[in-house]
């Protein structure tokens, strides 16, 4: 059973130049909370309450200042930084002190997911013991270049 969750929220920003030059994407709004909620909300949905969130040297303070230990919410939140956008590999070196040979699941910190039936799909690939899952979604849009891979579990 998966117990653990990433957030990896580092990266660049490039395509959202210039705004991202003074703030992470993560942080920006998306409606009325920041963007970053939505993947943890996500983890919070599949049950996962034990979260690491790795960002860039210069955004992780950020982050600490608005989640805190994530205690508001029933989580425990930790924090580790990226130094630069190596990419999801390097995330899970980074947080394999933290993942401690244990399942996990890696979500990216600008990723939503939303639809009928979420919660107990989640829930179900969280208490799959074995092997490596992944979400399938569907894309209502055929033309759309949009990865939808983008959570992933790791598993013993």
């Amino acid at each position: 059973m998966i117990t653990k969750g990433v957030v990896l929220a580092g990266g660049s920003g490039t395509r959202l130049y210039p705004v991202t030059r003074a703030i992470s994407k993560q942080l920006l709004p998306l409606y009325d909370k920041p963007l970053v909620y939505y993947p943890l909300a996500t983890l919070m949905l599949a049950g996962l309450r034990d979260i690491l969130l790795i960002s860039t040297p210069e955004d992780s303070p950020l982050f600490s200042r608005l989640l805190g230990d994530g205690s508001q919410w029933g989580i425990r939140l930790r924090y580790a930084t990226q130094a630069e956008p190596k990419g999801i590999a390097q995330a899970l070196l980074i947080a394999e002190d933290f993942i401690a040979s244990e399942p996990v699941c890696l979500i990216l910190g600008d990723n939503l997911f939303y639809g009928h039936g979420l919660p107990e799909q989640l829930r179900q690939a969280a208490r799959r013991s074995v092997g490596p899952r992944s979400l399938p979604i569907t894309c209502e849009i055929p033309s759309a270049t949009v990865s939808w891979s983008s959570m992933r579990t790791v598993g013993p």
